[in-house]
Parts: C-alpha cells; structure tokens; sequence
C-alpha cells in the first residue's frame, strides 16, 4: 500500500525558479516554476521492492543523483504550482506501483456448451435437409 502524498513531505525537496509560463511581467519577478525532487533510494516510506520497482520503471526520468524530479510551472502562483508538483508526483507513484490483477483463465460452464451443441446440431440438420429429393 503506498502513502500519501504528505506523508513524503520531508523527503521532498523543493525549488524554485523563473517560469516561462504565463504570467506577464510577473514571470520576470517572481519564481513560480517548482521542481520537486525525491531521493527514491533514501525513502523510509516505501519498501526494498516498491524502490526497486520505481527505479527500473522511472530509470528515464531520474537525475545522476538518483532523484526524481517532477516540475510544474502551469500556474502563475508559487503555491498552485507545489501543489500540482505534488499530485504528479504521486499520481506518477501509483501509475508506476501498480500492479494489475492476473487473469485467470476460465472454462466455459456445462449449460453454455450444451446450449452451443445443441445449436450446433439444428444447424447441422437444417442443412442435411436442403439436400436433393428422391420421388
């Protein structure tokens, strides 16, 4: 089960920096980009197999470091854009953690292959009689 996203609060790291997003005159004043970085090898929340699997499946997006960094510069607000940070991040952490169910193959029931041989035999017979008639 993985937790949510407060519960990595203080394993996150965030920083700021100039957005190129909209903003007007206000991109060339204020830091509203966040970059949001995690360390997934130094996490207490998540198990051996859970960081195993997100540093194979996110190896694309991982710095040298071994971070994961999500940015959001979306929003002319500082506050806006964290917050979009953080459901990246964690939507990337469930879409990346879960597992789907294995199928299991199933058999079809005895009333269905009866049902379907039945229909098979009047099929069958319907065209034995269209055959030639002798007088």
């Amino acid at each position: 089960m993985l937790p949510a996203a407060a519960h990595f609060l203080p394993e996150l790291q965030f920083q700021t920096s100039r957005s190129s997003g909209p903003g007007g005159q206000n991109v060339n004043k204020v830091e509203s980009r966040v970059e949001l970085r995690f360390r997934i090898a130094d996490s207490q929340l998540l198990s051996e197999e859970q960081k195993q699997t997100l540093l194979e499946k996110l190896a694309s997006r991982l710095t040298q470091e071994g971070e994961l960094l999500v940015t959001a510069q979306e929003d002319r607000s500082q506050l806006r854009n964290r917050e979009t940070a953080l459901l990246k991040f964690h939507q990337l952490l469930v879409k990346t953690l879960h597992r789907p169910k294995t199928r299991r193959p199933t058999k079809p029931g005895k009333g269905a292959v009866r049902k379907r041989l039945e229909s098979k035999k009047k099929h069958g017979d319907k065209k034995t009689n269209r055959g030639r008639v002798d007088f």
